[in-house]
This record gives structure tokens, sequence and C-alpha cells, in this order.
């Protein structure tokens, strides 16, 4: 038994699905996923009973949600946006890149506030110390670095401290973790 591409697969039946609509019509709709997206009112199927059946509906609404926000995310150029709806006719193709054009950063905000919403808390001041730890109750001669790291964070409008303490690995972990975040960060600007 051949197994086929399931990207290949979905882009086909993207297109397939496409293709019944008029230029015009695959506009809206692609303006309309696009409002879904950002938190308006999405495309409703009753409006597309006619044209397509349930499931095709929600797959053709899911590729085309999925298409978008990895367009945005990825800062994917118009040629790797063309080559992903390749099968589709070059009006409807055109169609979706008109819509992508036009509401980039509509969709880049959308996903920013997605990612905000995650947690509504702020960090407003940090202070850090170094000290080393001489000896514990269990090892009289331990001259481990340990970093004290005061945080001052406030969720819905009340300050809160929050004070951690780490050894050489879990500093180097943190590090690692806000230089990834940040890396993220930049790349959504």
């Amino acid at each position: 038994m051949i197994r086929k591409d399931p990207k290949a697969e979905r882009k086909h039946t993207m297109a397939v699905l496409l293709s019944r609509l008029p230029f015009t019509e695959c506009l809206k709709l692609c303006h309309r996923v696009v409002d879904g997206l950002c938190g308006r009112e999405p495309p409703r199927m009753l409006d597309y009973s006619a044209t397509w059946k349930l499931e095709e509906w929600l797959e053709l609404q899911n590729a085309l949600s999925t298409l978008f926000l990895l367009a945005v995310r990825n800062n994917s150029s118009e040629e790797e946006v063309l080559a992903g709806v390749a099968d589709v006719g070059s009006g409807h193709a055109d169609a979706v890149l008109s819509v992508l054009r036009a509401r980039r950063e509509e969709i880049q905000l959308a996903l920013l506030q997605r990612t905000n919403s995650i947690s509504s808390a702020v960090l407003h001041d940090f202070n850090w110390q170094l000290k080393v730890a001489l000896s514990s109750d269990k090892i009289s001669s331990l001259q481990t670095p340990l970093l004290s790291l005061s945080l001052d964070v406030s969720e819905s409008g009340t300050l809160q401290p929050v004070t951690m303490e780490m050894n050489r690995d879990e500093l180097s972990t943190l590090i690692a973790s806000l230089e990834a975040a940040n890396k993220v960060l930049l790349q959504l600007k």
C-alpha cells in the first residue's frame, strides 16, 4: 500500500474545495477566515452549505486558517505562500495572496494577543545577588556559587515579590529559556 504525503493531500483538497467558489466569493471567504482568526465573526457554514458538506467545510476552514497563521508566523515570502496553494487556480491563489498581503499585520497582532493571553503577569523590577554556600548541614566543605534572584511581578494590579535561589545548572537553564523566548519575540517583530 502506497502512503500519500498528508501535507500534499491537504493542499490538493484545499485546492479542489476552493475551486468550487467564484473568485469574488473566494476573496470574501478568505477575509472572513481572517476575521475569525482575529477574534471577529468567522465565516458561517450556513452561508456555504450549498457549496460544501460539513466535513469539507471544516477541512477547508482549517486549511485556510493554518495557511494564514503559518505564513505570518514564519514570515513566508509570497513565493512560499503561492507554493502552498499551487494546486489552486491562479485567480484563487491571487485571492489568498491578496488577503494575506492586506491583513498580514492584523494576523500578526492576533498571534501576539494569543501569546499575551497566556499570562497577564508583568515584570516590573528585578534584583540579583551572587552568594557562595561554604557548607551545609550534611557537607562541611561545599563552596557552591548560588544566585539569589528577586522579581517584582504584578498580576491584576497587585505587586508580588518572587524570590528564587539557583545553582549554576539551574541558572544556565533559565538563561537558555530566556534567550529562546527572546528569539521567538524577535521573530514575531
